[in-house]
């Protein structure tokens, strides 16, 4: 079961903190109105909810539905953080096919469709973080907590670093379902999940196969076929999407010169800027505009 969360709206933190239980403790039974998530330091959590049993351990998070009884199936020593909070958008979605998603979310976020669903981030119900992970997860908990127990607008503080921690977690899941996907090429597409973090890091630069070569140490031909085999597209088509991308962008939110806007995506050459953008568009950098501010001036 997976949850999607619209990240442009904050959720509203009602409590946070965090037990340590000593002694063997069972959790009460109970319904609440909002969501709560447990995030597990140390011990076991023994909880069912709508008739479900969980054994929560050390790295281990659940989010328990509003509206929903659970309780607590057996007494267990457990450290945990708890989160309870509300989101006016966040529902239950049945994903049929994860690789799909894994794929769009994670290997194709460059591209504008990708960027127009990024508000929804799905993350799963219940999951457990790697290793090399749950020391970042639980210093952004201790964070969390002592942002919640400052006076100056503690929760809404709060708030948006909860929803950085859903977003990274949900970045973690889905590249544990690519890696599993991929089985013994796993550490190609750790590779080239890093490159794509490169190329929209250095898009309005220059980047070249020697580039791509001297950072990643490989070879130029090797991870440009596992990528295009991952992202359906090569890496200089997928690095000029996102130019194209971002150019589209600025034409849309500023009034820069198309030669501005060539520079700052990294197609300095204004003829060369106009030919992708048409290739790209199939329409040049002015019909475009034109469009823009004529649908525009339709809303108004």
């Amino acid at each position: 079961m997976m949850l999607a969360i619209n990240v442009e709206l904050m959720p509203k933190i009602k409590l946070m903190g965090f037990v340590s239980y000593k002694q063997p403790w069972i959790h009460f039974k109970r319904t609440t109105h909002e969501c709560i998530l447990y995030f597990i330091k140390s011990g076991e959590l023994h909880l069912r909810e709508n008739g479900i049993d969980y054994i929560l351990k050390k790295g281990d998070f659940l989010v328990l539905e509003p509206n929903v009884e659970h309780e607590g199936t057996k007494r267990h020593v457990c450290d945990y953080y708890y989160i309870h909070f509300e989101h006016p958008d966040l529902k239950s979605v049945e994903v049929k096919d994860m690789l799909t998603l894994a794929r769009h979310l994670i290997l194709e976020e460059g591209t504008q469709q990708a960027r127009q669903d990024h508000p929804i981030c799905y993350f799963p119900k219940h999951y457990t973080l790697s290793k090399k992970d749950r020391p970042l997860s639980f210093t952004a908990m201790n964070e969390m907590l002592q942002l919640y127990r400052r006076k100056y607008f503690n929760r809404g503080l709060t708030a948006l670093k909860f929803t950085e921690w859903l977003i990274e977690v949900s970045r973690e899941h889905f590249i544990d379902v690519l890696q599993g996907y991929e089985g013994s090429s796993s550490k190609s597409s750790i590779k080239v999940h890093a490159l794509l973090d490169y190329i929209h890091e250095h898009y309005a630069g220059k980047i070249t196969s020697t580039d791509i070569e001297q950072e990643f140490d490989c070879n130029y031909d090797y991870i440009n076929r596992i990528f295009t085999k991952l992202t359906g597209q090569s890496i200089m088509r997928y690095v000029n999407r996102v130019r194209i991308d971002h150019a589209k962008e600025l034409i849309e939110a500023t009034h820069l010169s198309f030669s501005q806007i060539g520079y700052l995506t990294g197609l300095e050459d204004p003829y060369y800027f106009s030919k992708l953008f048409k290739k790209y568009e199939g329409l040049s950098p002015s019909q475009y505009y034109k469009n823009v501010r004529e649908q525009g001036n339709d809303k108004d």
